[in-house]
């Protein structure tokens, strides 16, 4: 735990000393859920019947736009062959890794949804609910995105190709984040959706820790 500790210390350091990834992803979420209602039009019952989709699709969107530069850094540097040859797990750096991308993407849009949610005109009794999929999802998101990034790591045009890798592994986590408040919004429980995304959680944590220090190490080879 006291080298898990120094690595997200470090990673942290590392990403708040680069502040505009933070900022332009909370920035993209903001924008592009104000706008929406200039498409569609400013009736509260449109926004209200769409809000939960809207939030969790570019939420999910929000996340991906640092992900291309989770190990790109430490990759040109030649750092990540040193960690790699370090004498701690390599699971340990992707845990710090994806934990220093939570704090920094995914917790930020936790705190900014209730207050897009107010400007989608959301019932107020789908807050929790929102809250409680978007801390059982994004960290999801951050640990199927780690993969992919270590998997372009070298690639041209790697952004691109992450995207195409990763979007079809999101769309379970969309489906049942999005389907968890509407169920909350209709009066049902929502329980089921939640439980699910636990599992999703569950099973994202060491397949994505272990597929990501296997494309790691090949990276490095």
């Amino acid at each position: 735990m006291s080298r898990f500790a120094l690595m997200l210390h470090r990673e942290l350091r590392l990403a708040l000393r680069q502040g505009s990834d933070s900022l332009m992803v909370v920035a993209f979420f903001v924008l592009a859920v104000v706008l929406f209602p200039f498409g569609v039009g400013p009736e509260p019952n449109v926004l209200e019947r769409v809000a939960a989709g809207v939030l969790w699709v570019n939420a999910l969107l929000a996340s991906m736009l640092s992900l291309d530069r989770l190990y790109q850094g430490d990759y040109e540097d030649g750092s990540l062959e040193l960690l790699v040859l370090a004498p701690a797990p390599l699971e340990l750096l992707v845990a710090a890794k994806v934990a220093a991308h939570w704090l920094t993407t995914g917790l930020p849009l936790l705190l900014a949804a209730p207050l897009l949610a107010i400007l989608m005109h959301m019932n107020p009794e789908g807050f929790l609910v929102l809250e409680l999929s978007l801390l059982l999802g994004t960290p999801a998101l951050s640990l199927i995105g780690s993969v992919g990034a270590a998997l372009v790591l070298g690639a041209r045009r790697g952004g691109v190709l992450l995207s195409l890798l990763i979007l079809p592994l999101y769309v379970p986590i969309l489906i049942f984040g999005a389907g968890a408040i509407d169920a909350a919004l209709h009066g049902f429980p929502a329980n089921s959706h939640l439980v699910i995304l636990a599992a999703l959680l569950l099973g994202a944590l060491p397949l994505g820790l272990f597929a990501s220090s296997a494309a790691l190490r090949q990276a490095t080879e």
